[in-house]
């Protein structure tokens, strides 16, 4: 049986099998990206539901695990040497469940360099533009009335979807094989739904990215991961 003693997170989201990796998380666009990886891999795990307020990503035990108060994080039992690991950052997790697994890292050292390119591409770019666009169309920005921001970050969503459109092409899914940076990438793009700004990125005008969305969306693995933890407790 693992020791998570020194998990102070442990004390307020209790594991009810400690021997299986905690994912501590959220259904958001980073939040679900390691849950639909767990599930694709067939790794057990728990979930526990983390919500956004300050009450739970504010909190010590959060903050003990994730200092920079922001989902997903996990502990893993089993981590390197078979000594528990705690980790942050959803682009980090996903390389260390997949350096794990050996598993939807690329089929070769060079896909695998080129999976790691567009996972970064992802966190660096894609993910916060795309998340200040929703700031600024759906939440507290969007009563500000100066309309240079939400226009900025709408070219920027733009312009980003046309890089990624070129690069997908008639494949598939984006480097060789089903990969985590299509894992890191298609929870973004679904997210232009609940923000309700696909037409003002123009997302009609990309029919290879809708058709790759759709296949996305439609792996047993992936509906799960969306759900989990569930938004409602």
């Amino acid at each position: 049986m693992a020791d998570f003693s020194a998990f102070p997170i442990t004390q307020r989201w209790t594991p009810r099998d400690p021997s299986v990796l905690q994912l501590f998380s959220f259904p958001t666009p980073n939040g679900v990206k390691v849950a639909i990886a767990l599930e694709e891999l067939g790794l057990p795990y728990e979930a526990h539901r983390v919500t956004l307020s300050d009450a739970d990503v504010r909190s010590p035990e959060f903050l003990s695990l994730s200092p920079n108060n922001k989902i997903p994080a996990i502990i893993d039992p089993d981590g390197p040497d078979g000594e528990p690991i705690g980790l942050f950052e959803s682009g980090a997790i996903l390389l260390y469940l997949g350096g794990k697994t050996g598993r939807l890292m690329g089929a070769d050292s060079a896909s695998s360099a080129k999976v790691t390119q567009w996972l970064m591409w992802q966190m660096g770019g894609l993910g916060p533009m795309l998340g200040q666009l929703g700031y600024f169309a759906k939440f507290a920005g969007a009563q500000i009335e100066d309309p240079r921001p939400r226009q900025r970050y709408t070219d920027e969503a733009r312009r980003l979807l046309s890089v990624l459109s070129g690069a997908l092409g008639d494949r598939e899914w984006l480097v060789d094989d089903f990969s985590i940076a299509d894992i890191a990438i298609a929870p973004w793009l679904n997210a232009l739904n609940f923000y309700g700004t696909k037409d003002a990125v123009g997302w009609s005008d990309f029919d290879n990215l809708d058709s790759y969305l759709n296949r996305f969306m439609a792996r047993d693995a992936v509906k799960v991961g969306m759900v989990t933890p569930p938004r409602e407790g």
